[in-house]
């Protein structure tokens, strides 16, 4: 009889014991959900900051610092595939950052925008690379790039990271000497190793992540194709704001 009791009484404290930890479990998921929300919303701002040149690879800066830095510099806005800036998020429309001169943020005149950030996400050799890729208001000078999520090999395409190799985007250019559009490429080797012509269009690859190169340079072309109506009018000095009518949908 003793013995009977005392298997019931330890399966009775295993179940009360699973439930325990699975109530403090949820408890804990549930109190740190909008801590972890917060931490992800400042991972995101400091990646486009630093894509925009706003902040230094590997400075430390304080939440606060980076919130108001953030709000005085940068707007997200949503555009078509015509790069017109759309009054409401359309399922058709395309997210992307305005960085603005200090103190003229929300001010769409184009020569007051000292550049913009166009959202990556491609696929990789593993899984998913997310970064973000920032541009000159000239329309095809890239300022910066940064990678903040991915599944790529350390030491090799885990290499993308890395600030040596984000460092290679700053100065390159998306057209060519024709003046079309080329995109940005990742090289084999080094992007100095190509003719003169095509130097510009590329950064230095990494040592054995040449499928991470592929991967990468397909994704940014894709992403810069659909992006491209924005870029021409940056080029142009043409920023347009969709008409009331159309954001309507009136004919």
């Amino acid at each position: 009889m003793f013995e009977k009791n005392s298997k019931a009484h330890v399966i009775v404290f295993a179940l009360v014991l699973s439930v325990v930890c699975s109530l403090l479990i949820t408890a804990a998921a549930t109190g740190l959900k909008d801590r972890q929300q917060e931490n992800m919303d400042l991972d995101k701002k400091i990646n486009l900051l630093r894509a925009a040149g706003l902040l230094d690879t590997g400075q430390k800066s304080g939440k606060e610092a980076i919130n108001t830095l953030y709000d005085e510099r940068i707007e997200e806005v949503v555009v078509d595939r015509q790069g017109r800036i759309m009054e409401t998020d359309k399922p058709d429309g395309m997210h992307l950052y305005f960085v603005h001169a200090r103190g003229l943020k929300n001010d769409h005149n184009i020569n007051d925008i000292s550049g913009y950030i166009v959202p990556i996400n491609t696929r990789g050799l593993w899984g998913k690379i997310q970064g973000y890729l920032a541009f000159e208001n000239d329309g095809q000078t890239v300022s910066g790039f940064s990678v903040f999520s991915h599944s790529e090999t350390p030491g090799l395409g885990g290499e993308i990271e890395s600030a040596w190799f984000q460092k290679n985007f700053k100065g390159k250019k998306i057209l060519n000497s024709q003046d079309k559009f080329v995109s940005i490429g990742i090289a084999k080797g080094k992007a100095g190793d190509l003719p003169k012509e095509k130097q510009e269009n590329f950064v230095d690859g990494i040592s054995g992540a040449t499928l991470t190169g592929r991967y990468l340079s397909e994704g940014i072309k894709n992403t810069l194709m659909k992006y491209e109506g924005l870029s021409v009018a940056f080029r142009q000095k043409q920023l347009k704001v969709e008409d009331a009518k159309s954001a309507k949908g009136e004919p």
